[in-house]
């Protein structure tokens, strides 16, 4: 472990309190490590794998450093299993520089996971909630800052000599695209969680049904993909027609009004999103 580096920490003025039970001195102004602790925490983290691996669990490698890069994805090769060794640009801004205590940047960014995971935990469940927190939030910031773009910029009063400038909610694929994304979620949801019996829901409480709760299925993607799509157009059509008809300053309001129907609608349909997967997982409601 001394010639891989391993006692290698933080630097001294970077590091967090609560590694002070493992750090042996500092040289340097770098913390050096107590071996003795992590070869026994090493070990009892391979045994850990060995018996989450005997059970047939899946593994993630991360590590997005770019001197573990190139480790991270062939030891990843070589398992057979899952990694990540690289940042994309917006997770690179809104992770860089971590705090203990965080400040006012790292505040908002908490704030808006901690949202979403809640939001999550709410209709999908304590147990089942943390793989659908990615999915419930990218749909969600998605919607938002798609929308947002729309309500501060109405860009329909910009003119293109072939088609017209819009918000990426303003068009009907892009919403039909997210109305069957979340459609493709809640059927995967209950078909891993409950096997074949999830079609059982269909014929209950009654196989009278069966035709209603197919239908059902349907028309929540329609309803999903028209209710955004709806919303959106309209708000662009009213600012639009009011910018056309009036100076600039009037119709201000309507697009602050505009920023908030923006956020309604995203809360909506990624909430709407969960309850689905919720109610696909817990069986017939």
């Amino acid at each position: 472990m001394m010639e891989a580096g391993v006692h290698f920490g933080h630097q001294a003025r970077k590091w967090n309190p609560k590694m002070t039970s493992y750090i042996f001195t500092e040289r340097k102004g770098i913390h050096i490590l107590n071996l003795t602790q992590t070869a026994r925490f090493l070990s009892e983290a391979c045994d850990l794998l060995a018996n989450a691996a005997s059970g047939g669990k899946q593994f993630l490698i991360v590590g997005t450093k770019y001197q573990a890069a190139d480790l991270v994805a062939s030891a990843a090769t070589r398992a057979r299993c899952h990694y990540v060794n690289k940042k994309w640009l917006g997770a690179f801004f809104a992770t860089r520089n971590l705090q203990t205590i965080p400040t006012s940047g790292q505040n908002f960014v908490e704030y808006i996971l901690e949202f979403i995971r809640d939001l999550t935990r709410t209709q999908i469940g304590e147990e089942e909630y943390r793989p659908w927190v990615p999915f419930i939030g990218t749909m969600f910031l998605f919607i938002f800052v798609s929308n947002r773009s729309g309500a501060l910029l109405p860009w329909r009063v910009f003119e293109l000599p072939h088609g017209e400038l819009a918000a990426p909610t303003n068009d009907i694929n892009t919403t039909v695209a997210l109305a069957l994304l979340t459609s493709v979620a809640y059927f995967y949801a209950g078909l891993h969680k409950r096997g074949l019996s999830y079609f059982g829901k269909y014929i209950q409480p009654t196989p009278v049904l069966l035709p209603i709760n197919i239908l059902e299925d349907f028309t929540k993607p329609l309803s999903l993909s028209f209710r955004l799509f709806g919303n959106i157009l309209a708000d662009e059509l009213v600012v639009a027609v009011l910018i056309s008809l009036v100076p600039l300053v009037v119709p201000i309001p309507m697009m602050f009004l505009g920023l908030f129907t923006s956020a309604i609608q995203a809360l909506i349909l990624a909430t709407l999103a969960a309850a689905y997967i919720g109610e696909s997982m817990e069986g017939h409601h």
